[in-house]
């Protein structure tokens, strides 16, 4: 299934013209592995806006989900390396999935042209307020998961999902057992945490805050080393949970087909940077996503990141015990 924006007129791939104008000269498709509603699809569409206007042509998000972002980003992998078909990626995508899946179509580092570092997402531990009034914070979900093994379960996006590894990270680190409850994406493990299915689910901040501040999910801990601005007065999972140095983010990211022309390259990073750095977008990134506004990087820096998450998540995803055929 997909869902596109209504940015422009819908268009995956239009045929190459045999003599096209300077780069961008017809609308651009940014694809997203995720369904709506997820971070990813949130990110995109907010993006979209902005760069229409600076690169002059429309963007097309396009949500091509399935098979943990593979189906996506195998579209991109396999495109025209043009310009006119990207991908919104993430450390799940491009790293995390390397490992998780016994064979994949592409390789997330040598099929793709990295092209800017979108930013560091932070999760948090959440669960239902009113279906789970036990559990005011960490300790009381440690004290009953040490009570009894896997009496405690939490939600993911899906198995080998960042949200799975997280919660498979904070067990290993409290050393209890925890039951790991998969779903298909972020609204169906949402919907478990507030019907009370499940117990706790280590939610991205931008899909998690809407149900935090209406008061249906108590935030229990972000995973990231500091405070999270979205998200004042909820400690870390350092602190709450008495687990020094716990971290674990993930990153989104833009990227395209190996083998694009470095001009064009240069030319969406340029604009992917004044969106990201305006004080309109850096805001709605802090205080809606709990994203802190990325520094300016180039291409090359986010290779470096994207290579180095590919071998930093392999050791997490071995020990999880995580695999999909």
């Amino acid at each position: 299934m997909h869902r596109r924006s209504l940015f422009a007129l819908p268009l995956l791939a239009a045929p190459a013209l045999a003599q096209e104008g300077p780069w961008p000269s017809r609308p651009i498709t940014l694809l997203s592995g995720f369904p709506n509603g997820a971070g990813t699809d949130i990110y995109s569409r907010r993006l979209a806006e902005p760069l229409t206007r600076l690169l002059g042509q429309p963007i097309i998000v396009d949500n091509r989900t399935g098979a943990g972002g593979n189906i996506a980003s195998d579209l991109v992998a396999k495109a025209r390396p043009d310009g006119y078909l990207l991908l919104l990626g993430t450390a799940g995508t491009h790293a995390i999935n390397q490992t998780l899946y016994r064979s994949l179509p592409f390789h997330v580092v040598n099929d793709f042209t990295p092209i800017a570092h979108l930013g560091d997402v932070p999760n948090v531990l959440t669960t239902s307020l009113p279906r789970r009034p036990q559990f005011q914070n960490c300790a009381d979900v440690l004290a009953a998961a040490r009570a009894r093994p896997q009496a405690v379960s939490y939600a993911s996006t899906g198995n080998g999902a960042s949200t799975h590894l997280a919660g498979a990270q904070f067990a290993a680190a409290a050393n209890i057992d925890l039951l790991h409850v998969p779903y298909r994406g972020q609204p169906g493990a949402q919907g478990a945490v507030l019907a009370g299915d499940v117990d706790i689910f280590f939610n991205q901040v931008g899909p998690a805050l809407g149900a935090i501040q209406g008061g249906q999910t108590r935030a229990i801990a972000v995973t990231t080393a500091g405070p999270v601005a979205a998200l004042p007065g909820v400690p870390t999972v350092a602190e709450a949970c008495g687990l020094p140095g716990f971290v674990s983010t993930t990153w989104y990211g833009l990227l395209g087909p190996a083998g694009m022309a470095p001009a064009i390259v240069a030319r969406i990073n340029d604009a992917v940077q004044q969106v990201i750095t305006s004080a309109e977008f850096a805001q709605w990134l802090t205080n809606t996503q709990g994203i802190a506004p990325p520094p300016v990087t180039t291409p090359e820096a986010f290779g470096a990141i994207l290579r180095r998450d590919v071998a930093s998540w392999a050791e997490v995803v071995r020990r999880s015990g995580a695999t999909v055929d």
